[in-house]
């Protein structure tokens, strides 16, 4: 009787990790320092405003429309940061500040919180806002600023140019940055995107940190390679590929934005067709669509074939026993 006495049933799941929603969140953000800190170098001061200005709108939004639907208050999961962070991350470093305000406000409000809170969520809120913007006010979310070099060279809107990332410039035939440009971070784009060192270190981070697994990013960048090489206006021509990979938000897109837990498959088999699925996608906007880009949408459309995809993916039970 004593024994029965010292057992405590309790419903699955048994197995518990030590990790936390902020543990993982903050690992997210700790990745994303390298490549906010090379943008900030390059675009100035006013840049890194409109991130944090993203950042301070998403976690006062999402504490006050809790507060009206008389949830708990859960900010300090650091959620709500992170998706400001990206957000930041996905715009122009010329963009006025009542556009990060407004976007890390339909973030929250509409891809978020409608939908149930975190992990409800069927797309990624920074992207989902990023399209709204998009949509809302074209001609501010493709305006660019060429690179000024130095954490203080501006605190003022930089002048914008349109038209001329990377991307753009290959579309239209014209001369390119050079790769050691690119992957550093001295071209044109977004605050995030720019370079792809930075952009991998973080990523090398997370896998190291057991964050993210290589399945979604690995197969996303290897399927746009594959098919900008097969596809492209010079076909099998390799320097497109280098162009494709490093150019664009491509790389903070498969590592960042295609990772999240709440919009992503489960099964690791699941992951790797979302990856291809992403990447193929992508590949069809850049290379016959209008826009020079496409990851965000590529992704926002395979967040919506999750629930499908986890349906034909599904992880056995712990226990199941294979019929015969």
């Amino acid at each position: 009787m004593e024994y029965f006495e010292k057992v405590k049933v309790t419903t699955s799941p048994h197995v518990r990790s030590k990790e936390s929603v902020s543990k993982v969140m903050t690992d997210v953000m700790i990745a994303l320092i390298p490549a906010t800190l090379v943008g900030v170098y390059f675009f100035g001061l006013y840049s890194l405003l409109i991130v944090l200005t993203c950042m301070v709108s998403a976690v006062v939004v999402e504490a006050v429309t809790q507060k009206l639907l008389k949830r708990k208050i859960t900010v300090g999961d650091m959620s709500a940061a992170l998706t400001g962070m990206l957000l930041g991350m996905n715009l122009p470093p010329t963009v006025p500040l009542w556009i990060p305000a407004i976007g890390a406000g339909f973030a929250i409000v509409i891809v978020k919180q409608i939908f149930g809170g975190l992990g409800q969520n069927f797309m990624n809120p920074a992207l989902g806002a990023r399209a709204f913007l998009v949509a809302s006010w074209p001609a501010l979310l493709m305006a660019w600023s060429g690179p000024k070099g130095g954490f203080f060279a501006s605190i003022a809107v930089p002048d914008a140019v349109s038209g001329a990332t990377p991307l753009a410039l290959l579309r239209a035939g014209e001369t390119m940055p050079s790769f050691w440009d690119m992957a550093i971070g001295n071209t044109m784009g977004t605050i995030g995107e720019a370079s792809a060192i930075a952009l991998v270190i973080g990523g090398i981070y997370l896998l190291l940190r057991k964050v993210i697994t290589w399945h979604i990013p690995v197969m996303y960048i290897a399927t746009v390679a594959v098919l900008s090489f097969l596809l492209g206006p010079n076909s099998f021509d390799i320097a497109s590929v280098g162009y494709h990979v490093l150019g664009g938000g491509l790389l903070l897109g498969a590592i960042y934005m295609a990772t999240d837990y709440s919009s992503a498959p489960v099964d690791n088999k699941g992951k790797i067709l979302f990856g291809v699925g992403c990447g193929l996608l992508t590949a069809v906007f850049r290379l016959f669509g209008a826009s020079a880009e496409g990851v965000s949408y590529a992704i926002l459309i395979m967040n919506l074939t999750v629930p499908l995809i986890d349906r034909a993916f599904k992880p056995r039970l712990f226990g199941e026993v294979k019929a015969k």
